[in-house]
């Protein structure tokens, strides 16, 4: 409460009862694959496919992370992340799983009694500056070494010439990402480098962007690297997670099935772990309906609501070679669910819907074969004549039947996600009727626009939702913990997967007795 001391008109703003809830985005995608080139660190957002292009280069022989991104937003995507796997650079153990060589790092530039070179991960224009230390006292051995990357500064070292635990050449073996430093000179020679900038040549490119060999790890990255499924731990704001290129690799002999397997556990992990996404798995490529319900049940039994797998790849045509190819069709679909979210939104199933850019289909799927897969949730990708290629299946891997349905298991987290960013304020209020009361309002309101767009089920609001937060859910004991608990229940819309009109012959009693 504020002071008056003095007399006068005072203006005081409060804040209104009411605290919008506002959905968020469903459609941010993350790709893992093999690129021409670009940075194998951190995920790196992505807008539209010339500035996929400008990062990562363009479409590769025996990639599919180009196509796949391509096919995204061309369905319709949004923005995406993407995560360029296969780091050549990474250090392994000869013979060892994923073992390769190293390739060289760029050609060496001088720095005085030092010579500096680009790594092959680096993935950009990298430019080294020798400055000053700061402060007062530094001693006349030390001096900073700054890297940029694409103009951006990205690591920083400060130390000494010297042959000692203070060595810049030291940090640089043992930290840098991007350069490597070596010593031109004995150590009686060496000395501090001049100040200057040197921009480096770049590293030899690798004459195939896919690696020798491949390990699951590749996929679930390092947490401290921020690579692989590490990486996007970090990001909210993703939605759906594919790895095309992990099928790709199975194809031309760097992973076996069990790789795949251990692979894809880890993107289905991921996802269930992170509770707020969903991935998109592709099957082995060149498989037959049965083969592919076999591979289903027998290789790959995963139960899982966060997972959704399509069948079969899907030919587009391939500019880098100049003719049509077959690819996984895990990137087109995210478009595809990105552009189904946009035009009828998440509640709307992503199906019965044309896949853009599609010439053909590695498998046509009959009525018959699409009978055996549609009940072990693969979700066929069919052409119609007239009606073009269209996805024709909205089911995720999981056995439970609340959670059969990808649109269902998408609108639990837009909603959850929603309220969980819309009621933060609610952290350390009082704890009283007047805060559940707030609760109730607030989240009452934001189902209730949901209700009106079609999400719920229900013929009113009191039919598709209920709201409790009260003295029944908060008793004494909740309050001494310091909780607030909030019970909502939901009726979610299912989507009419099977249609069905029943007719039946009958004749004109009528007309018979009047004659």
């Amino acid at each position: 409460m504020p002071t008056y001391l003095s007399p006068g008109v005072y203006v005081e703003e409060v804040q209104s009862g009411s605290r919008p809830i506002e959905g968020v985005g469903t459609a941010v995608t993350a790709f893992l694959g093999f690129a021409e080139k670009g940075p194998f660190h951190a995920p790196t957002l992505v807008t539209n496919w010339s500035q996929y292009v400008q990062l990562f280069g363009g479409m590769v022989e025996g990639t599919y992370l180009a196509h796949a991104v391509y096919g995204y937003f061309a369905n319709g995507g949004g923005v995406c992340y993407v995560v360029r796997i296969g780091d050549p650079s990474t250090s392994r153990k000869p013979g060892g799983a994923g073992g390769r060589k190293e390739l060289p790092a760029g050609e060496p530039s001088a720095l005085g009694t030092f010579r500096v070179a680009a790594l092959p991960s680096a993935g950009g224009e990298v430019v080294v500056e020798v400055a000053d230390v700061e402060g007062e006292g530094a001693g006349d051995d030390r001096f900073r070494l700054v890297v940029h990357r694409d103009g951006q500064v990205a690591e920083e070292y400060e130390g000494s010439f010297r042959r000692n635990k203070a060595s810049v050449v030291t940090q640089v073996r043992e930290r840098s990402k991007l350069i490597s430093l070596e010593e031109a000179a004995p150590a009686n020679a060496l000395a501090r480098p001049a100040k200057q900038t040197v921009t480096l040549a770049p590293p030899a490119a690798p004459a195939d962007a896919v690696p020798a060999t491949l390990s699951a790890d590749e996929f679930t990255g390092d947490v401290d690297a921020r690579t692989g499924l590490a990486g996007l731990e970090a990001i909210d704001e993703i939605t759906m997670v594919a790895a095309p290129d992990l099928m790709g690799a199975y194809q031309q002999g760097v992973v076996d099935l069990e790789t795949v397997k251990a692979a894809q556990l880890a993107l289905i992990s991921h996802c269930e772990q992170m509770g707020d996404r969903m991935v998109l798995l592709d099957p082995p490529p060149e498989l037959t309906a049965q083969q592919v319900r076999g591979w289903r049940q027998d290789e790959a039994g995963y139960d899982s609501r966060y997972a959704a797998l399509y069948y079969p790849w899907v030919k587009v045509f391939d500019p880098s070679t100049g003719r049509a190819v077959f690819m996984p069709p895990s990137g087109h679909l995210a478009g595809l669910w990105s552009r189904n979210d946009t035009e009828r939104g998440v509640h709307k199933a992503p199906a019965n819907e044309v896949v853009r850019g599609v010439v053909d289909l590695q498998n046509n799927v009959t009525k018959g074969e699409q009978d055996l897969l549609n009940p072990i949730g693969v979700n066929c990708i069919r052409a119609f004549p007239g009606r073009g290629v269209r996805v024709w299946g909205a089911r995720t891997l999981s056995s439970d039947p609340a959670w059969r349905y990808i649109n269902v298991r998408r609108l639990f987290n837009y909603i959850e996600e929603s309220i969980l960013l819309g009621t933060q304020w609610v952290v350390f209020e009082p704890n009283d009727q007047r805060l559940w009361g707030t609760i109730r309002r607030n989240i009452s309101a934001f189902l209730t626009e949901e209700w009106r767009r079609g999400a719920l089920f229900g013929a009113t609001a009191a039919e598709a939702f209920y709201v409790k937060c009260d003295q029944e859910t908060n008793p004494p004991e909740v309050i001494d913990r310091g909780q607030v608990v909030c019970e909502i229940g939901i009726c979610p819309v299912k989507p009419a997967e099977f249609v069905v009109f029943r007719l039946a012959q009958f004749s004109d009693s009528t007309s018979l007795v009047s004659d």
